[in-house]
């Protein structure tokens, strides 16, 4: 009897392509960009792998440019887009949001609100700004994050590529041959935009695809708009956007680089309108409802705001961004024991850092939960990384011993504040107010409050959010030693900043009479 000798599995090799897919699939770029550079030293002109690559290599640096992207130096200096410098009332995020008691909101930040728009004469701001070791060199949206992205294109041997330089040569690259390529030239496009951070061939490469498909393809509309917008020809992104939008095609992305646009041009009624129709088409969008709530907080229409989001939660109840809104919105409505919830909410969901730690933190304090916002505030410092976020916490930490009665502990708090930033300026405000509240305060201390109460002006200004609490307190010190030139112009900075603070005006009309009477 002749039987069949039985085959190792092991012997038997997986189809190279099979498994390259399979790597992709699984995100395992570096293993998928191996074997298809073996394969293609094999067989140079094998399209498959060769697109494998490409799209490997664009999946490792692809970010998600619709969030990550900041209006920089350069944007503010070249921009040729005439904006109104005086707009009417909640129709521009060019103006500081402000509560309905007049006062300005400080200390929220949302995605993309750290961009020039929100802040008043923040390019002049930042060009008298020293050079230190965060701001070494101007920050553009063109050429920071995409030229760091662009060089990283010129792999070496060890990452799978060739040794003899970059994956594709651009310069060599027959452009119109393959925009006639749908399938090749989709994928290219992605490449040359986001690894090799190439806006004009990119912008080559997508109107000559958009003219092969007779202007039919709403991807090709897309990638123009797209390309215009990171080379800040915005109306023409515009224009773009539009034509795609009126394909039945089209994906929600459309809609929200064409709100971005608008966004962009200062007008955020246009954005919302935008956004509003893209709801139209795909109803209950998350995305779309997310940033229509960004931008009525950005208007301060808070409670529209928060409306959106709980309607957001409705459809995803694990959306981050809407949990931790409506946490916050709560805490400042005196509601901490409601914004607990939420935040304890997003630790079950397992969103763990020092910012959820802090904001436990406070909302058990003013729960009266003392012993529960002190374990908070260490699991928060044990978490921070960054100084900034080490110097806030540390501040917040000094405001409780405040309300607790300690003042030592609150001078010290302050203190480590400045430690890891020295440009925190509501930390210098506070020590001013230490010294000035000291029991039978004397010269020294009121010269030591007074260089508090200036470092803390002139690091705001620095940071391009004036606030006014040191120029009202730099007011009364001059008040009080008899320094009616300094309180006259401290007190004239901290009405220009809050028009509408009573006790900034009451001292204002006291100095003005005393004037007078000379």
């Amino acid at each position: 009897m002749f039987g069949v000798e039985p085959v190792s599995l092991l012997s038997v090799k997986m189809d190279p392509l099979y498994l390259a897919l399979s790597l992709h699939r699984r995100r395992k770029f570096d293993e998928c960009i191996k074997i298809c550079t073996q394969e293609l030293e094999k067989t140079p002109l094998d399209q498959a792998f060769w697109l494998l690559k490409m799209r490997s290599l664009t999946s490792q640096v692809f970010v998600d440019d619709v969030e990550a992207d900041e209006e920089g130096i350069a944007e503010l200096l070249m921009d040729d887009n005439a904006i109104s410098s005086v707009p009417r009332p909640g129709t521009s995020l060019r103006v500081p949001p402000i509560t309905q008691s007049g006062r300005p909101i400080t200390g929220m930040l949302r995605p993309g609100t750290q961009s020039s728009a929100s802040k008043i004469g923040s390019m002049e701001n930042t060009l008298k700004t020293p050079r230190t070791s965060r701001t070494a060199r101007p920050m553009t949206s063109a050429s920071g994050r995409f030229v760091r992205l662009g060089t990283a294109s010129m792999l070496s041997g060890s990452s799978g590529s060739y040794d003899d330089g970059p994956f594709i040569n651009l310069a060599r690259l027959n452009i119109a041959k393959y925009a006639t390529l749908p399938v090749l030239s989709k994928s290219l496009f992605e490449y040359i935009l986001y690894k090799e951070g190439d806006v004009r061939h990119a912008l080559d490469l997508a109107a000559q695809g958009s003219q092969h498909s007779t202007f039919n393809d709403w991807y090709w509309k897309l990638g123009l708009g797209k390309c215009y917008y990171k080379m800040g020809l915005l109306r023409d992104a515009e224009t773009q956007f539009r034509s795609a939008s009126k394909h039945n095609e089209s994906t929600v992305d459309v809609y929200l680089w064409l709100g971005k646009v608008y966004l962009r041009l200062d007008q955020p009624l246009a954005a919302l309108n935008i956004y509003k129709t893209g709801l139209t088409k795909f109803p209950s969008e998350t995305f779309l409802l997310a940033y229509c709530a960004r931008v009525h907080e950005a208007l301060s229409q808070l409670e529209e705001s928060v409306t959106i989001y709980k309607e957001i939660l409705s459809y995803e109840a694990t959306n981050v961004e809407a949990i931790a809104c409506i946490a916050m919105h709560h805490f400042y409505c005196d509601q901490p024991e409601i914004g607990l919830r939420y935040y304890r909410h997003l630790l079950q969901m397992g969103t763990k850092n020092a910012q959820i730690y802090n904001n436990l933190g406070l909302c058990c304090y003013y729960s009266q939960q003392f012993d529960m916002a002190i374990t908070c505030f260490e699991k928060a410092l044990n978490a921070a990384q960054e100084d900034d976020l080490v110097a806030d916490i540390w501040y917040n930490i000094g405001m409780i011993a405040i309300g607790s009665g300690d003042k030592q502990l609150a001078s010290q708090a302050f203190r480590l504040a400045l430690v890891a930033d020295n440009t925190h300026p509501e930390a210098y405000n506070n020590l001013g107010v230490l010294e000035m509240t000291k029991t039978n305060p004397t010269t020294h201390n009121l010269h030591q409050a007074k260089a508090f109460f200036q470092a803390s002006a002139t690091a705001s200004e620095t940071n391009g959010c004036p606030i006014y609490e040191p120029h009202y307190n730099l007011s009364l010190i001059g008040e009080k030693t008899g320094h009616y030139d300094l309180s006259y112009q401290s007190v004239k900075k901290a009405l220009s900043i809050y028009p509408n603070f009573y006790a900034a005006k009451a001292i204002y009309e006291r100095i003005k009479k005393e004037y007078e009477n000379v």
